[in-house]
């Protein structure tokens, strides 16, 4: 299955501002605009990842190359 990605380079300042636009990254997820997010912030991979998770047709996966952070779902077969 080819992943499509979003991909954004902004660094947010505090854990907060991350859940918020996480929160927001993961509807479009949910919405199946995109399956998966490439940024450089830890924190808001960190943030996508959980609220991903939290959602049990999801299948979430992550990766660090050492310059940026990827999140990705798969759906879990019925």
């Amino acid at each position: 299955m080819e992943v499509r990605w979003k991909t954004e380079e902004f660094i947010f300042d505090s854990l907060r501002e991350a859940e918020v636009r996480a929160d927001s990254i993961a509807n479009e997820i949910y919405g199946r605009l995109f399956d998966g997010y490439i940024t450089p912030d830890c924190k808001i991979a960190f943030a996508l990842s959980f609220l991903l998770a939290s959602i049990p047709e999801f299948k979430v996966q992550s990766q660090y190359d050492g310059q940026v952070y990827k999140v990705w779902v798969a759906l879990v077969a019925d």
